[in-house]
């Protein structure tokens, strides 16, 4: 067993802002980072285009910022909470400079600034187009110089610890349900352990494999959102997952390689197989409109045309201003076989981001005590019905910074919270009974058949009876799954399939509970918006 003050679950932008400063405001307190992999194997390490905030005050402002939002939004913004991120985001990416994090520069030492879809002004600060890989490095530099913080590799959160392992009855009524900690599967020993905490920050990330073709890797299997759904704690807005409009186009490849939204803002140009530009006729903004409405474009025009891709032209734009840009992009296109400058890159809307998950307050509280939640993982009201493109790297750093503030109010209020018996008679985990796996095909089958799933009947377009088909065969796969889990010892493998079986399922309910199609959610069985605007809460 162990014991920690403050424990993190997940290694990307959230999380460790966090840890950095619950570690440098409480140095006589412990801190644990829990992740599943490595340390830099987040989504935030994938993350291209950049971090949007406003920077040139001359031509830009934070009215201008917070209208894009939500506008973007579709009118399911919590509008305190945007203000909150767009005034306070500044001030948090000027930390992350001086962490040592570096963003590209003009000829005249100024921050470059780009341009992406929804955006009236250019705000994205960026480094090249592997931002989210520059801002993880920075990050973990400036955690490994602390010496009371200890990451965890190669651990697999198993569940929460609250009342219900203490033999109580919760249910989603009760008021005071409270995380102790979470039990942990050591990877390298194959042990079940325990870690009770007085403060526990969800930073678990997004869900993107529930989707057969997503640009997210392969650990975004919605681990904290099933886990504080099963803990009872509440959870919103699933059914807005984002597709990025442009993935680049490989057959059989998972997870996609992200074509960033960047090169649009550079002037790329989406055109169709018969090399006509297409967006003009969907929105006035053309390529620059919000991801939803691309996305659904280019969905449109793929099943028009009869075919499973759409273009993305660069071949006007200046070479050595794209080689500075994009490197890993024009060199990924070289790999397999196309000139960018002189071929069209194939793209597709692949699973990119969820604006939903757990439900948090302006303080990143949830609905379970002592129980924090930011990032990906967390619906804190920023992206409403659509993130705006390179919102969410500064979110996960204002709630990161947020959930920190609080916190330090927390502790101070509580002077029991980190007292090492309060939380003694926490049983170990029961494995009484079960064997080991005898055939991993049965999970890695019902994976597949998962996002086989959710990729036909819940993806950019849906429908009613889509909607109920995939249901049906997610209580079936559900069934089948929990049978497995009761019956075999735990295993990675099955325990992100149970994961990712339960955000599907959230998914779904949002989505059949959604009589309407708003921002992310398209249903042509009710083409129009609600004039009831509400969170389905799950």
């Amino acid at each position: 067993m162990f014991k920690t003050d403050f424990l993190v679950i997940g290694s990307g932008i959230a999380g460790l802002s966090y840890a950095i400063k619950v570690a440098q405001h409480f140095p006589e307190k412990k801190v644990i980072v829990i992740t599943k992999t490595h340390a830099d194997e987040t989504n935030t390490k994938y993350a291209q285009g950049g971090i949007a905030g406003v920077w040139d005050e001359e031509n830009d402002s934070f009215e201008k910022h917070i209208e894009d939002t939500l506008i973007a939004g579709d009118g399911l913004c919590n509008e305190a909470v945007v203000e909150i991120v767009v005034k306070e985001g500044p001030e948090r990416i000027r930390e992350i400079i001086e962490y040592g994090a570096r963003f590209d520069k003009d000829a005249q030492g100024e921050y470059s600034l780009g341009m992406e879809g929804g955006h009236s002004e250019h705000r994205i600060l960026h480094h090249k187009d592997v931002t989210g890989k520059e801002m993880e490095r920075a990050l973990l530099e400036e955690v490994y110089l602390l010496k009371n913080v200890e990451i965890l590799n190669h651990c697999f959160v198993l569940d929460i610890i609250t009342q219900h392992h203490l033999g109580y009855l919760v249910t989603k009524s009760t008021t005071d349900i409270t995380c102790y900690g979470v039990y942990v599967l050591d990877l390298l020993t194959n042990k079940i352990e325990k870690i009770l905490s007085g403060i526990t920050l969800m930073a678990s990330g997004g869900c993107g494999q529930a989707y057969r073709t997503t640009t997210n890797p392969k650990i975004a299997t919605g681990d904290g959102i099933a886990m504080v759904y099963r803990a009872k704690g509440r959870i919103e807005n699933m059914e807005f997952i984002q597709f990025h409009p442009t993935a680049l186009y490989e057959p059989g490849i998972s997870p996609s390689f992200l074509i960033t939204e960047a090169v649009r803002g550079d002037g790329g140009i989406l055109r169709n197989k018969d090399g006509e530009a297409f967006m003009e006729r969907y929105d006035p903004r053309k390529d620059l409109a919000p991801r939803d409405i691309v996305a659904r474009a280019i969905d449109n025009e793929m099943k028009r045309t009869g075919t499973e891709h759409v273009y993305l032209d660069c071949r006007h734009l200046d070479k050595e201003k794209f080689l500075h840009h994009f490197p890993n992009i024009y060199e990924k296109c070289k790999s397999i076989g196309i000139d960018v400058m002189h071929n069209m890159i194939p793209v597709a809307p692949a699973a990119h981001y969820s604006c939903g998950g757990i439900k948090t307050d302006e303080c990143a509280r949830t609905s379970i005590v002592n129980l924090y939640a930011a990032g990906e993982c967390a619906s804190t009201g920023l992206h409403g019905a659509n993130r705006l493109a390179s919102n969410s790297l500064l979110e996960a750093m204002v709630f990161g910074h947020r959930a920190f503030l609080d916190s330090v109010r927390s502790a101070g209020e509580n002077p029991d919270l980190f007292a090492n018996d309060r939380i003694d008679n926490i049983p170990d985990w029961n494995a009484k009974g079960t064997t080991d796996p005898k055939e991993m095909i049965l999970i890695t089958q019902s994976q597949k058949e998962l996002q086989q799933i959710m990729s036909d009947y819940v993806g950019i377009v849906r429908t009613d009876v889509r909607l109920n088909r995939a249901m049906k065969r997610l209580d079936l796969l559900h069934e089948e799954t929990e049978q497995l889990y009761q019956a075999t010892k735990v295993s990675p493998q099955l325990c992100e399939l149970r994961n990712i079986i339960t955000v599907g399922y959230l998914i779904v309910k949002g989505a059949e509970f959604r009589k309407e199609s708003r921002g992310l959610h398209f249903n042509t069985d009710h083409p129009q918006k609600s004039s009831l605007l509400q969170n389905v809460v799950l």
